[in-house]
This record gives C-alpha cells, sequence and structure tokens, in this order.
C-alpha cells in the first residue's frame, strides 16, 4: 500500500486573559440593501428544516452593497473556517516563504567520521513532516560522512508550546485531535492495521508513508474482549498504550490513531532510517535545552503559502495550531499557550478587519466553544488586501444542480467549509454568473444538539450526519441562488 503526503493529509490560562464573548463588541452590516427578491434566501432557510440558528450575510465586494442578511449578529462557532483567519494571520506575520526547518546537530567533536558525543534531532515545528522526509535527512546524514555516533541519540522539541491535544473536550482515539510540539511527524499519528487469524488478531503500529512502513514501540495497543468503548487510551511512561474492542473490529482493516509523544515517535522512525545506513543509535531522549552544536544536516518544509493552501484543502488542524502558534511567537518575542495564542490572533483580526470581535480559543476551529458572527467573518474577508491573499488559496466549492452535474459557466465559489457535530459553516468568495463578485458567510449550529450529543461520548451522536448532511444542502442552495439568480 502507497501512502502519499496527500493521503495523510485527507486522513485528519497564561498572563493574558481571555476576553470573555459576553464581553466583546458585535457589529453588524449596515445598511440593508436587497435584491429584488428579498425573500429568496429567507425561504431557502425557512424550507431546511435545519434546527438551532442559521446566520447569513453576503456583502458586494466590489460597492459594498449588503445583498443578504438573516440573524448577522448572532455569534456562531466558526468551526474550520477559523483556518481562513490563521492564514491570513501567519502569512501575513512569517511571510509567504517561510518554511520551518528540521536539523540534526552535533554536540562535540568529529573525526573521521565518528561523533565522539550527542546527535541531536530538533524539530523547527514543521507540521507537515512525514517518513520520507526522515529518510531523506537520514541520507543527508551519511552523505556528510557520520558514520557512527558513540553519545546519545536525543530529540529537541521546544520550537513551539508542547501541547498533549487541542481540544480536551474530543474523544482520546480521534486522529484529527493530536499533540502538537516542535517535532511533529505524519501529523502527529500512527498507522493501526488489523488482520484476524482465527480467533484472535495480528496487529501492528507503523509510521507508514509513501515509501516506507518502520514499525514503532512508542505506540502499543491491545484488543481486549470487550463491546465498549471502542478505544481506551493510557500513557504509560514514554508509550502510548492502547486497548480496542474486539466487537469493534472486523476480518481486516486499518486507521489512524493520535501520537502523544511526538518528539519520541518522530526520534525512533529516524534511528531506523540511521541505522539502515550504517549508523546505530540509542534510544531517543528528549532534551529542553535548544541545540548549540554544529549543524550536520536539516530539511526544509515547502513554503508557507503552500503550506495554507494545503490546509485550506484538507483542513489540517496541526497545520493551522503550528502556523498559529509560530506566527503568535514571532509578533511577541516568546512563545505562549494555545488559548492565548489564540485570543492575541483574535485581536489581530479586530485590528485587521477594521474593527471586529471574534472570540478564538484555537487556530483550526476544532474547539467549539469560538464564536464570530456571520457579518464579522464577512466584514474580515473584505478587509483591505485580505481578498487578493486567500481567495486563490482556498478550496474551489462546486455547485451542482438538479441534475447532478456541476454547474459550469462563469460561475466560481471559493470558500472554507467548517464542520463539526451539528455545526457547519461556510465563508468565502462567490463569482456569479452575471460577473458580480461577493463575499459571504453561511454559519449554522444547534448547540443543544451537540451538547446531547458530546455527554453520549459518541464520535458521530444519533441525529448528527442528517443535521449537517441537510446544513451542507442549504448552503449550496444558497450559494446556488446567489451565483445564477442575483441580478
Amino acid at each position: 500500500m502507497r501512502l502519499s503526503r496527500r493521503a495523510l493529509l485527507a486522513g485528519a490560562v497564561s498572563a493574558v486573559a481571555a476576553r470573555a464573548w459576553a464581553d466583546a463588541p458585535l457589529t453588524s452590516v449596515r445598511p440593508v440593501a436587497r435584491v429584488p427578491d428579498k425573500n429568496a434566501v429567507a425561504r431557502i432557510v425557512a424550507g431546511a428544516g435545519l434546527s438551532g440558528e442559521v446566520g447569513v450575510v453576503v456583502v458586494d465586494t466590489a460597492t459594498g452593497e449588503v445583498i443578504e442578511t438573516i440573524s448577522p449578529d448572532v455569534p456562531q462557532p466558526p468551526a474550520s473556517v477559523t483556518k481562513a483567519v490563521t492564514a491570513l494571520y501567519a502569512l501575513e506575520t512569517l511571510g509567504s516563504d517561510f518554511r520551518f526547518r528540521t536539523r540534526l546537530f552535533a554536540m562535540g567533536a568529529i573525526e573521521n567520521g565518528i561523533l565522539d558525543g550527542n546527535l541531536i534531532l530538533a524539530g523547527g515545528g514543521d507540521p507537515n513532516l512525514v517518513t520520507d522526509d526522515l529518510a531523506e535527512l537520514a541520507q543527508r546524514l551519511r552523505d556528510a560522512g557520520l558514520r557512527e555516533v558513540r553519545g546519545a541519540f536525543q530529540v529537541w522539541d521546544s520550537a513551539l508550546v508542547n501541547l498533549e491535544e487541542i481540544d480536551s473536550q474530543q474523544l482520546d482515539h480521534l486522529g484529527y485531535n493530536p499533540a502538537i510540539t516542535g517535532l511533529n511527524l505524519n501529523f502527529n499519528r500512527v498507522h493501526f492495521e488489523w488482520k484476524r487469524i482465527e480467533d484472535a488478531f495480528e496487529t501492528a503500529m507503523d509510521a507508514r508513508s509513501e515509501s516506507y512502513r518502520p514499525a514503532v514501540t512508542s505506540s502499543r495497543i491491545r484488543v481486549v474482549d470487550r463491546a465498549a468503548p471502542v478505544f481506551t487510551y493510557r500513557a504509560a511512561g514514554n508509550v502510548d498504550q492502547w486497548t480496542v474492542a474486539k466487537a469493534a473490529l472486523n476480518d481486516e482493516g486499518s486507521r489512524w490513531l493520535p501520537v502523544r509523544n511526538p518528539a519520541l515517535y518522530a526520534g525512533q522512525v529516524f534511528a531506523t532510517f540511521a541505522r539502515s545506513h550504517g549508523i546505530a543509535l540509542k534510544a531517543p531522549e528528549e532534551i529542553a535545552e535548544e541545540p548549540t552544536g554544529t549543524p550536520l544536516a536539516e530539511i526544509e518544509s515547502v513554503p508557507l503559502r503552500d503550506l495554507m493552501r494545503s490546509m485550506m484543502r484538507f483542513s489540517t488542524n496541526i497545520t493551522a495550531e503550528a502556523a498559529g502558534l509560530m506566527a503568535t511567537s514571532e509578533r511577541t518575542g516568546q512563545q505562549r499557550g494555545l488559548r492565548t495564542s489564540a485570543y492575541g490572533m483574535a485581536r489581530w483580526a479586530d485590528t485587521r478587519a477594521g474593527g471586529i470581535a471574534p472570540y478564538l480559543v484555537d487556530h483550526s476551529g476544532l474547539g467549539d466553544l469560538s464564536r464570530i458572527t456571520a457579518a464579522d467573518m464577512v466584514q474580515f474577508l473584505r478587509a483591505v488586501g485580505v481578498e487578493d491573499t486567500l481567495r486563490p488559496i482556498m478550496r474551489t466549492v462546486s455547485l451542482v444542480g438538479d441534475d447532478d452535474k456541476v454547474i459550469e459557466g462563469g460561475v466560481e465559489v471559493r470558500a472554507k467549509t467548517g464542520t463539526l457535530n451539528f455545526v457547519s459553516s461556510l465563508a468565502g468568495y462567490v463569482q456569479t454568473r452575471q460577473g458580480r463578485n461577493l463575499a459571504f458567510a453561511i454559519f449554522a449550529a444547534d448547540l443543544d444538539a451537540r451538547e446531547r450529543g458530546k455527554l453520549l461520548g459518541d464520535e458521530r451522536p444519533p441525529g448528527a450526519r442528517s443535521w449537517n448532511r441537510r446544513a451542507r444542502a442549504l448552503q449550496q442552495d444558497i450559494l446556488k441562488h446567489l451565483a445564477m439568480r442575483l441580478v
């Protein structure tokens, strides 16, 4: 099985107190000027039969004319639409050509290819580092002439603040809620595979990628004879110890599980590749101090603009958090915790958009306590220079007609989606068939249903799938009206 970086992507209080949402000023879009069929979108929303609250704002980007407003000032969870804010925050702070670097340092003298000291693998916060990259880094180390390491093999992951997970309210086994550190690998997920052998199961945990599948022992799993819960997790020293319910497994399959010790995971994988080049390394151990030794080899990420484009397409949470945390460190000159960093980004967005009031708890939108109004989101999208940066890296959203065919002919939607159970958001830009350019936000959420679902502890609580499907259909209907029928 070949697994590309694209497949990996597709698969997943500090000193500054956070401002309470209730205290944040709300702004609305005024005046209201509507198209001739001024009730069309309202009828679409009413006919969707969607429980909860729906907010819609649509504005002509050229003239500033407000086309639609429905509950524009109701704060809603933006979910992954937050990543549009994060992308601009990171790009304008770090620069579009910024690259994350993963480096190897020698602590000690090297003579005749022998390092009489420690080798250090130092992460630079790269959120998209994958197994193939570590294979390349090991090759570069060999090409540099190193043949033997007599000291320890150490890993450093403090280029970013260390987080065990993004959102503590999520279930432990969800691969899209990984740890965040300065040394990440495979989006901080490990591949779990199983196969039934008579009445037992053969399992494997590995760091597979496009070309390799090195086995790992920093994550382990046991099949347990029970019906529920499907997974349990505990930290056993430096090992992630999982159990899985036997009743939940079919004859064979696989899934990704989160990694809570990313630096040791990356160190173990790197040591496997170093050993393939004849360089035997001791078991990796973490260090706290930033390395100051001799640089031996490094590998760089793609430019930040490309990372942000990929993030906007695949909605990778770890990429958003790493980029947001790094941008905050650059702006403040020091590392910040996740909540404080997100609060700083919200304050930046407030200033950048000329007075909006988002309340953000992270950079990815995974936490459902974040809030922004549809009016404020559109005001952000219309701020000076924002469209030029965000529109080209946003995902193209296809509009599908009644014949199930994609609508062509001068219609384009570039947007960021956001989805949680009973939360569905979409914001971006529309080019209509008549040639108008619009900025829009469509937010929908049934927060009571979401809370009830969270109490059940299910990954997909009853009713969530159908609710989210209706919400996406509502977005399509609104956008088709705007793109096809707006004068």
